[in-house]
């Protein structure tokens, strides 16, 4: 994108009303310029091909072709920043929002619900923070997942078993994290004998489908954290969307603690505090992992991590969709590895065997 003019931007949306109220943010922004509109992904395509827009917001349910259709051409053919436009979130696992993000999109933003002109300050909001968001994009760091993974089936590590953890794997991720983690989470070997406790910047409501369609097709279990379980061998723990998650002591056991305290660094949930933690905790047993993403969340807490003993991992540039977080850990010194993140599973699998029990 030239730095001498607007980016511009390609509306799509099968609703005049909602090609009309985006269209109208982002032109009020006096950072984006509306440089057309299309009404479904077929047209959408033709828009793109005549317009070359720099980013594109898209619709995912429009008739014709669908969001997840249009996207897979976009970015197998004509790769560029998506932003998704999303209802609410489905119950079921297979929410198209994630497996949008899983196929490259930059990032999602929930349509209005109920009286709207309650949610178009938050909606306005979080449309431009995207679309900030996609001007710092690696292309050549979001390749298209050209198929659905198989789901997971030999080696399955049984759901909820396992002994208290005495060794955790921290993991942060925001812009690009679910299509990372998509990569990352199923590669991690069934007898890690640590737990895994991941933070992902995504508002509540969503956090239970990426949960569920991972754990679909990983040999970990995975699911949302809830507040007081368990934190055991073997599995995975989603913070849930809209609140921090910790890991505390309690009758000399691991659990998870969540709460709505403020946001930090403008998110919740937040990686700082959930690092924090788990260096408390789990000390020099403690693996902290920072994925993609814009900002510097993770950075403070990576350092808390390895000042404890712990070791820390970073995401590289070129596999990166955005290099800020990682970048932010890095120069925060709490990193000894910078790994691209097809390397990363088998890193953290080797860490851990030099990785003793933690102080539980």
């Amino acid at each position: 994108m030239s730095s001498s003019r607007l980016p511009t931007v390609l509306v799509v949306d099968d609703s005049a009303f909602m090609r009309k109220l985006v269209s109208e943010m982002i032109d009020a922004s006096g950072e984006f310029r509306v440089i057309g509109t299309a009404r479904n992904g077929l047209e959408a395509l033709k828009k793109i091909h005549a317009l070359d827009p720099d980013l594109v917001t898209l619709d995912i349910e429009m008739p014709e072709l669908d969001g997840i259709g249009a996207l897979g051409y976009i970015m197998s053919e004509m790769p560029r920043p998506v932003i998704m436009l999303s209802g609410a979130a489905s119950e079921s696992g297979r929410d198209p929002a994630i497996r949008a993000l899983e196929l490259g999109a930059v990032d999602f933003v929930k349509k209005p619900g109920g009286p709207i002109s309650l949610d178009l300050d938050r909606v306005r909001d979080r449309l431009l923070d995207a679309l900030r968001a996609s001007r710092e994009v690696n292309l050549r760091g979001m390749p298209m997942l050209a198929r659905r993974p198989e789901p997971a089936m030999a080696g399955r590590a049984i759901a909820g078993g396992g002994s208290w953890a005495t060794r955790a794997v921290a993991i942060a991720a925001s812009t690009g994290g679910p299509r990372a983690l998509a990569d990352l989470i199923p590669a991690l070997r069934p007898d890690l004998d640590a737990a895994v406790l991941i933070v992902q910047h995504m508002p509540a409501g969503f956090t239970k489908s990426l949960a569920d369609r991972l754990d679909l097709h990983s040999r970990l279990s995975v699911a949302e954290a809830c507040d007081g379980e368990r934190v055991v061998h073997n599995r995975v723990y989603l913070a849930p969307g809209g609140q921090h998650m910790r890991v505390r002591v309690q009758g000399g056991m691991p659990v998870i603690s969540l709460d709505s305290s403020p946001p930090v660094w403008g998110v919740r949930p937040s990686a700082d505090p959930l690092f924090k933690s788990v260096a408390d905790v789990f000390g020099a047993a403690a693996i902290g992992v920072v994925l993609t993403g814009m900002g510097r969340d993770g950075a403070e807490g990576m350092r808390a991590i390895h000042e404890a003993g712990g070791l820390g991992v970073a995401q590289d540039k070129a596999t990166s969709i955005i290099y800020g977080m990682p970048h932010a850990a890095l120069l925060a010194g709490g990193i000894d590895q910078v790994l691209p993140l097809q390397a990363i599973a088998g890193a953290v699998s080797d860490l851990l065997t030099v990785r003793g029990s933690g102080v539980m």
